[in-house]
């Protein structure tokens, strides 16, 4: 049997354009949105709908962001399997950390735009999650400028308009990673397993989101240690009480040149 070709990012469309001067045919880039299982040992945890590209970054940061490993060093080896209908991201785990995952089995195919999909239970939506550290001061000038820097790095919104963006902000150094994919919780945990992979400290600098900043970004941001969340949108009520509760500094309206800093203003310098 012939293993399937890698998916395309990027798929081009005939579409009808109409205006007030009329109506002409056009093509239009499509992002792809595809089904990416995460198997650890041979059993699925979850199903979520990605951008089929990064997959080990993204399989790598759901799994530390959902608290299914605690490093990298449990996870054995990787195997990226692609179907015609979908991806498998199989994680093969250490023996010692081979039992710990199955106490949070979970099953979640939902729309691109639900954080808590498959979630089994109010407590479990409302997780609690390790305090950051200390991390870093930011100027201000640098956290203004982020959105802008990040933008530079979005090839694939560029080509189809539809993709999220997360960026890792570093001081005197701008965005030195970036990440993109048609949801904003699989754009962060591309951008937090390609962190651990390049053996970046998430201490060091900020997210930059291309989004609003629910709690689930609040949460994963967190669980990997990262003390500062920027994002150029609004947060939720309940994205600023975790981030108060964990010691994180979010910084929401980011763009054009100005910014609020909800919670931790002492990082800002």
């Amino acid at each position: 049997m012939t293993e399937p070709t890698v998916p395309d990012v990027v798929v081009r469309h005939a579409s009808t354009t109409w205006t007030h001067e009329g109506e002409h045919q056009t093509t239009r880039d499509l992002v792809v949105e595809r089904p990416v299982a995460i198997v650890f040992n041979g059993t699925t945890v979850a199903v979520m709908m990605a951008s089929p590209q990064d997959i080990e970054d993204f399989a790598l940061g759901f799994a530390l962001t959902e608290g299914y490993v605690k490093s990298r060093a449990e996870i054995e080896r990787f195997e990226e399997i692609v179907h015609d209908k979908g991806t498998e991201a199989r994680f093969w785990l250490v023996d010692t950390a081979a039992d710990a995952f199955l106490d949070r089995r979970r099953a979640a195919l939902g729309p691109m735009g639900c954080g808590l999909c498959g979630i089994d239970s109010l407590d479990e939506a409302l997780r609690n999650v390790p305090p950051v550290g200390s991390g870093v001061r930011m100027s201000a000038e640098e956290i203004a400028q982020a959105p802008d820097a990040l933008r530079a790095r979005q090839p694939l919104h560029d080509q189809a308009r539809a993709a999220h963006a997360a960026g890792f902000l570093i001081p005197k150094q701008g965005i030195y990673l970036a990440r993109e994919d048609v949801g904003r919780h699989n754009a962060l945990d591309k951008l937090c397993g390609a962190l651990i992979s390049d053996g970046i400290a998430p201490q060091s600098g900020a997210i930059v989101m291309t989004s609003r900043l629910s709690v689930d970004l609040v949460q994963k941001a967190a669980m990997i240690g990262c003390p500062t969340l920027i994002g150029v949108s609004a947060p939720s009520s309940l994205a600023v009480e975790t981030a108060q509760e964990v010691g994180m500094t979010l910084i929401a309206f980011c763009r054009a040149g100005r910014f609020d800093i909800l919670t931790g203003a002492e990082r800002c310098a």
